[in-house]
């Protein structure tokens, strides 16, 4: 039996560096950060007191959401990600039926998170705590469900087929992308709205502070501060947002005459069991060459087809890792390995949202014929330049055409994702 076509027809963006499509590709292009200091943090007295934060007034939220939705609405990664994926859905061309419409029942909404609503959740604290339980009022539950941001995505699209939350850590946005896809090539569904966000805020960010795994002698520099590859690297820089993509039969797609992004080939989901140098957070190195491995069989390509590397790399000790495992399971090394890069050095590590953020910069670049530069990385690590060439590592906009990247994001708990697009 042959296998459907999946394409992406629809974008959404909410990043430190731009919340729509148009702004976000601009700044990738020009290397622009969204990386800056963040006045609350240094109030706490955090280590680290910068970070990658969308901005946006408030009124902005009158465009995504109605006037009882916005009363009590208290949790920003119900808001990035309700804005992501509106402008997804209406990028795709997708109209949205009224109340009282019949159900969309071959469209879906599969949207990830890590924590969600943590303001929201430490609001109704203060208040039980205070004896005013009745003070809660009707939204504290739903803006603090895991699934809360997939049920405002559901309802204000008029989703009939699946409408669920997926959490995996830092691979949350690609595993959600991989089981749209699924879901799309088994016939379960025609069109899938995915993606994933991230509360922003020090109650988000303090237990990474606390770990000391973040970078806190760029207080003052703050755009030089996220170092994928580098040999200065010194910890990654918190961020926040949320990236949200239309994935779509290409039958369906083909069949409303809508312009297409990029197509999936496929990709593989995989854990390391926490052993063999797999931890909590660590990554056993062998799960992730295998998840690489399957990925590109599920793709039916030969790892020498890959143009580009989307890295997970976070600027951390673990990227030489990273680079010593994709070179092992694509069997390649110095001027034949892949371009690479990280969004990472532009936004930071946006957690559960990485994925799907970095999806959609991945996606602009086979759309645009470019690959964005990885800036504060002239000084490469050395034991990454003894496995990859020099100049596979951009710091610059490279103006060429892109066929196929492999995208793949590897979150605590000891799990993995990668997907591989093609350009359509």
């Amino acid at each position: 039996m042959k296998k459907r076509r999946v394409v992406i027809t629809g974008l959404g963006i909410v990043a430190p560096n731009g919340i729509t499509v148009a702004s976000f590709n601009q700044a990738i292009r020009n290397g622009s950060s969204g990386i800056r200091h963040i006045e609350k943090l240094k109030e706490l007295n955090f280590s680290c007191q910068i970070a990658g934060k969308p901005i946006y007034n408030k009124e902005y939220l009158n465009n995504y959401f109605n006037s009882a939705q916005l009363r009590g609405l208290n949790a920003s990664g119900v808001e990035y990600g309700v804005i992501a994926g509106i402008d997804a859905w209406k990028d795709a061309g997708l109209a949205i039926p009224g109340k009282k419409e019949e159900a969309l029942w071959d469209a879906g909404v599969i949207f990830g998170t890590g924590i969600l609503g943590v303001d929201k959740f430490r609001e109704a604290i203060y208040k039980v705590d205070d004896g005013k339980v009745r003070r809660l009022g009707s939204t504290s539950v739903i803006q603090t469900m895991a699934s809360g941001i997939s049920a405002y995505l559901g309802g204000i699209l008029g989703c009939g087929n699946i409408a669920t939350t997926n959490s995996s850590a830092c691979s949350t946005g690609t595993e959600g992308l991989l089981m749209a896809y699924d879901r799309i090539v088994t016939g379960k569904a025609e069109i899938i709205l995915t993606g994933s966000t991230s509360d922003s805020g020090p109650y988000v960010w303090g237990g990474f502070d606390a770990m000391r795994i973040l970078p806190y002698t760029y207080n003052e520099n703050p755009t030089e501060a996220s170092r994928p590859m580098s040999a200065s690297a010194s910890g990654f820089v918190p961020g926040s947002g949320a990236g949200a993509l239309v994935v779509e039969s290409l039958e369906s797609a083909q069949k409303r005459n809508v312009p297409i992004y990029a197509e999936i080939l496929g990709g593989h989901v995989n854990s390391g069991g926490q052993r063999n140098g797999g931890s909590m957070t660590a990554p056993n190195p062998l799960a992730v060459q295998k998840c690489i491995q399957q990925a590109v069989q599920n793709a039916d390509i030969k790892t020498s087809d890959i143009d580009v590397i989307n890295g997970h790399l976070t600027a951390t000790a673990k990227d030489t890792d990273e680079i010593i495992n994709w070179s092992k399971a694509l069997d390649r090394q110095g001027k034949n390995f892949p371009y690479i890069n990280s969004l990472k050095s532009l936004v930071g590590h946006c957690l559960a949202a990485s994925g799907s953020i970095e999806s959609v910069a991945t996606i602009l670049q086979l759309k645009e014929d470019f690959i964005f530069g990885n800036i504060n990385c002239e000084d490469v690590h050395p034991d990454i330049v003894s496995i990859v060439s020099r100049e596979r590592i951009p710091t610059k906009t490279i103006h060429t055409s892109v066929d196929i990247i492999a995208k793949a994001s590897f979150g605590f708990g000891d799990v993995n994702a990668c997907i591989i697009f093609k350009k359509f």
